[in-house]
């Protein structure tokens, strides 16, 4: 069976599509014309040019497949014109959904992620369950995937599509040649240029993990349901300490309020959006995130899908090991 992959020049999307050939699968994936595509060159691939945004390019990329994975994705924490992140993640989401439905797709597999979760005030791990409101997103992008998803739904309820969803939280590993924000973080952090950090933590998979976790949700997952693909809820220096200890660095030390920090995220803003028109390192809305720490569980997935992630530290160690191949870190 032909299956179509959208995000497959990404890093979660590249995960699903190498996964999905190593199955058996022939694999369709959707690109841009002109993208980056050096996630691709290793693989057997067929590939649509094509762009979310353009549904008569969906409807040919769809065609003759009998499955979907909608993987990709705008994901920044900082966009000069944030309107454009909004309409791909959600106008996007919508088309390659109704095009795979009028394609006669069988069976779909969803990619939202943990950032339209709530998180709990107290810091225990949040859930699929956990009650949260479009008021709870803090910025376009989380803002963009919580209507994105919600789109999705209302699909899945009115066409009566056989479609899961899936919540990654922390992807980390080989082939984030973007890199992701979290990417860079590991980048600045592996070249020693992370001196100080702010009090959160973050829940980290390994990216082979999660693109697992997509396919066992389109061989177990219920219709409709959502599952989260978490692993390890680390707080942010015992994540630096990982890294350090990966480079035979001293971890950093000192941590910095978020206030302090505030300033300097508008001003790097300001920099972006007149001077670099590059996202900045900080963000105001990276920095509001930061303020819970984003843990969640995995339980259900492992309860329904055998989703069984590996420790945190190998996807770490593996990331940094990749990003030194590369030239990443020096």
């Amino acid at each position: 069976m032909t299956t179509l992959v959208t995000g497959a020049t990404g890093f979660v999307g590249s995960a699903v599509a190498r996964l999905l050939l190593a199955r058996g699968h022939d694999v369709r994936v959707l690109a841009r014309k002109g993208g980056d595509r050096r996630n691709l060159e290793d693989l057997k691939v067929e590939i649509a040019e094509g762009d979310l945004n353009d549904r008569a390019s969906l409807d040919r990329a769809a065609r003759g497949c009998t499955a979907l994975f909608h993987v990709a994705a705008d994901y920044r924490l900082w966009a000069p014109r944030p309107q454009e992140m909004i309409a791909t993640n959600v106008q996007g989401s919508r088309n390659i959904v109704l095009a795979a439905a009028e394609a006669g797709v069988d069976r779909m597999v969803y990619t939202s992620s943990v950032a339209v979760l709530a998180k709990n005030p107290d810091g225990t791990p949040a859930d699929e369950d956990t009650p949260v409101s479009v008021m709870d997103m803090i910025g376009a992008y989380k803002t963009s995937k919580f209507l994105a998803e919600e789109e999705v739904r209302k699909l899945i309820g009115e066409m009566k599509l056989n479609c899961v969803i899936v919540n990654p939280s922390t992807p980390i590993g080989p082939r984030d040649v973007k890199p992701t924000p979290t990417g860079r973080v590991v980048v600045e952090a592996a070249s020693g240029r992370m001196p100080a950090f702010v009090d959160t933590g973050l829940n980290i998979a390994h990216v082979d993990d999660v693109a697992e976790g997509h396919l066992l949700a389109f061989d177990k997952g219920r219709v409709g349901e959502r599952y989260i693909l978490g692993g390890e809820n680390l707080a942010l220096r015992e994540i630096l300490a990982v890294i350090a200890g990966t480079v035979g660095r001293r971890p950093p030390k000192v941590s910095l309020p978020h206030d302090l920090i505030l300033p300097f995220a508008y001003m790097a803003e300001m920099w972006a959006r007149r001077v670099s028109g590059k996202e900045p390192f900080a963000t105001v809305d990276g920095l509001n995130q930061a303020r819970k720490r984003m843990f969640f569980s995995h339980a259900k997935a492992a309860r329904e899908l055998g989703y069984n992630p590996r420790p945190a530290s190998e996807a770490l160690k593996d990331a940094v090991a990749w990003f030194k191949q590369h030239g990443y870190v020096r």
